[in-house]
C-alpha cells in the first residue's frame, strides 16, 4: 500500500487557498449586501424625487392643484415608474351638474421607464408615457379664461415625453346652456407624439361611435395648443369609419363605411367624406337600397354641433341634395336634424320603394321634390319621429295596379267622350303634384293636382305608408258632358242631366272620392260630401263604387 506524503509547505498552501476564497465570499456578500441597500436607498430617495417632480411638472404646467393618490419606482430594468389616481384641477368646477368637484384632467393608471442616470439630469427625458383611463374635462366656453391664465407663464419643466400612448380615454367637453348635456368622446386608444417645441402633436386615435355603432379611426395634426382662444387651436387629419351598423338607430338599418378628411380649427372644422351603405333601409318598407354619398359639412369641436353644405346623395336611379344642421339637444338628449332637401333627378318608384312597405311600389315616373326635413331625438323609430313639409311634382307618371291604371284609362277615355274606346288600353300618362306633410307615417295633401287627358282633379286626403289606407276628396273637371261618357240608352237618358253639371255651358264639374287600400281602390262620386267636408268615409261601399 503506496502512502502519499504532503510537505509541511503544501499544506499552508491549501489552508491559504480556502482562507482566499473564504474571505472572497464574504467580500462578495458584503458587496451584494451593500447593493442591495444601495438599491433601497436608490429607490427610497428615487421615489420622493420623481413624485416632486410629476407633481411639479403638473403644477407648473397648468398653475392648478395636482393630486396623485399612489406612485411606485422600480429599478429592475432602469427606472420604472408607475402610479395611478391623478387629477389636476382647475380654479372652478368644469361641470356643476355633476356631484363633487370635478377634475380637469383625470388619470386612473400610468406608467413609463427611462434609463437610472436620467434621474440626475433636469428635464428628465422619458421615451413613452402609457396612461389608462384618462378624462380630459373641458370647462364651458365662458370659463374656458381660466385654462388660459394657468398655462400663461413659462412652465419649469423637469420631465419631456416624446410620446403617450393612452387607453380608454374620454374627452368632455361641458357647457352652460341650460338643458345641454356635455360633449363627449369615447377614444378607445389613443397615440400622441411630440415633434417639437411650438409644433402640433401627431396623433392616431380609435374613437367609439355611440350610434351607429362602430370605430372611427384617426390620423392627423393637434395643434400647437392656443392660451389666448382655446377654440382656434389648428387641427387636421382623415378618417375612417367602416362597418357601422345602422340598425342600432331604430327604425333604419344596413352596414355604414365613410371615409374623410378634415382642417381647420377646434371651432370651424371643414369636412369633406363620403359614405357608402350598400343595404340601407328604412323599417317602414323593409326594402334594401345601395345609397351613397358625398359631403362637406362645418363641424363645432367645442359644442357638436355639425352644418352640412351640403350633401349629394344618390340610390337606385335617384339623387337629391340635403342641407342643413345637426344641432345636439337634451330634453330628450340628442340630435335635433333639420334638412332642406331637393330632388331635381328622382323616380318616384325609387322613394316609395325606400319609404313603403307595398311591392311594387305604387306608382311610376320621374318626380321632383322639394322639402324640409325634421328628425328630433327620441327612443322611437325613425319613421316615427320624421317630419316632412314640402312639393313635389311627378311627370309622365304610370300606376303599377293595373287596377288603378286601368280605372283611369278608362276615365281619360270616357271624359274626352270617347266611351266607346274606354275599355282599350290607353296606359295614358299621369301628372301628379301636391303639397304634402308627412307625420307618424301618415302622408297628408293640403293640395293634390291629378291630370290626365280629358280630366283634372284638384283633392285633400291621407294616405298611409303602410299602403293601408286612401281617403281622398275632392272635384273633377271633364271635358266631356255626362251623356258624352257613356253610349246607347244611357246616353240618351243623362242628356237632361247634363245641365246640373255642366261648367260654363261645356263639360262636366263632379265631386269624387277615392278611398280603400293599394290593393282594393274605390272610385266613386261623393255627392254625400259635396256639402259636408267632415263626412269622410260616410257613403256606403255601393255608392263610393260608382263610376
Amino acid at each position: 500500500m503506496a502512502v502519499v506524503q504532503v510537505s509541511p509547505e503544501g499544506t499552508r498552501k491549501n489552508v491559504g487557498r480556502a482562507l482566499q476564497g473564504k474571505w472572497i465570499g464574504i467580500v462578495v456578500l458584503i458587496f451584494l449586501a451593500s447593493a442591495a441597500v444601495a438599491v433601497r436607498l436608490v429607490i427610497a430617495h428615487a421615489e420622493p424625487i420623481l413624485r416632486t417632480r410629476v407633481i411639479d411638472t403638473l403644477s407648473n404646467r397648468f398653475q392648478s392643484k395636482v393630486e396623485l393618490a399612489s406612485f411606485h419606482v422600480s429599478l429592475v430594468n432602469g427606472i420604472e415608474v408607475s402610479g395611478g389616481g391623478l387629477k389636476i384641477f382647475g380654479a372652478t368646477d368644469p361641470n356643476p351638474y355633476e356631484p363633487g368637484v370635478q377634475a380637469l384632467i383625470g388619470v386612473q393608471e400610468f406608467r413609463f421607464q427611462t434609463a437610472l442616470l436620467a434621474l440626475f439630469h433636469s428635464p428628465m427625458h422619458v421615451g413613452t408615457v402609457y396612461v389608462k383611463g384618462l378624462e380630459l374635462n373641458i370647462p364651458p366656453r365662458e370659463n374656458r379664461r381660466e385654462m388660459t391664465n394657468m398655462s400663461s407663464r413659462a412652465p419649469k419643466m423637469t420631465i419631456f415625453v416624446d410620446q403617450f400612448i393612452c387607453e380608454d380615454a374620454k374627452l368632455v367637453i361641458n357647457t352652460s346652456k341650460p338643458g345641454k348635456p356635455p360633449l363627449e368622446f369615447a377614444i378607445s386608444d389613443l397615440k400622441m407624439k411630440d415633434i417639437g417645441p411650438g409644433q402640433p402633436f401627431q396623433f392616431n386615435a380609435t374613437l367609439v361611435n355611440p350610434k351607429p355603432v362602430g370605430d372611427i379611426q384617426s390620423n392627423g395634426l393637434f395643434g400647437p395648443w392656443q392660451q389666448d382662444s382655446p377654440r382656434e387651436t389648428p387641427v387636421q387629419g382623415d378618417y375612417s369609419f367602416t362597418r357601422a351598423d345602422l340598425s342600432t338607430i331604430k327604425g333604419i338599418g344596413g352596414t355604414l363605411s365613410s371615409t374623410g378628411e378634415y382642417s381647420g380649427t377646434l371651432s370651424n372644422i371643414a369636412v369633406h367624406g363620403k359614405t357608402d351603405t350598400p343595404d340601407f333601409r328604412v323599417a317602414t318598407s323593409g326594402h334594401p337600397v345601395p345609397l351613397h354619398t358625398e359631403f362637406r359639412a362645418i363641424v363645432d369641436g367645442t359644442s357638436g354641433d355639425t352644418y352640412l353644405r351640403p350633401v349629394n346623395a344618390t340610390f337606385l336611379h335617384s339623387s337629391f341634395t340635403a342641407n342643413g344642421s345637426v344641432v345636439r339637444v337634451s330634453a330628450p338628449n340628442g340630435h335635433d336634424i333639420e334638412l332642406d332637401v331637393a330632388m331635381d333627378e328622382a323616380r318616384i318608384e325609387d322613394l316609395l320603394k325606400l319609404g313603403v312597405h307595398t311591392d311594387p311600389s305604387i306608382m311610376s315616373g320621374p318626380v321632383e321634390m322639394k322639402t324640409r326635413l325634421s328628425l328630433h331625438p327620441g327612443d322611437s323609430s325613425v319613421a316615427d319621429r320624421l317630419a316632412l313639409a314640402g312639393t313635389f311634382h311627378v311627370l309622365r307618371g304610370h300606376f303599377t295596379s293595373e287596377k288603378v291604371q286601368g280605372k283611369l284609362d278608362s276615365l281619360s277615355l270616357r271624359s274626352q267622350g270617347k266611351p266607346k274606346q274606354a275599355h282599350a288600353e290607353e296606359d295614358v300618362p299621369v301628372d301628379l303634384q301636391g303639397v304634402f306633410t308627412l307625420k307618424d307615417g301618415l302622408l297628408s295633401f293640403s293640395m293634390l293636382h291629378f291630370l290626365i287627358p280629358g280630366t283634372r282633379v284638384e283633392m285633400t286626403g291621407d294616405y298611409s305608408l303602410d299602403g293601408q289606407k286612401f281617403d281622398f276628396r275632392g272635384k273633377a273637371w271633364l271635358d266631356a258632358k255626362i251623356s258624352q261618357m257613356t253610349t246607347g240608352w244611357k246616353s240618351i237618358v243623362l242628356k237632361p242631366v247634363d245641365p246640373f253639371f255642366s261648367k260654363d255651358g261645356a263639360g262636366t264639374e263632379i265631386p269624387i272620392r277615392i278611398t280603400g287600400t293599394q290593393s282594393e281602390p274605390h272610385f266613386g262620386l261623393d255627392f254625400g260630401h259635396k256639402d259636408e267636408p267632415g263626412s269622410v268615409g260616410k257613403n256606403n261601399d255601393k255608392e263610393s263604387k260608382r263610376e
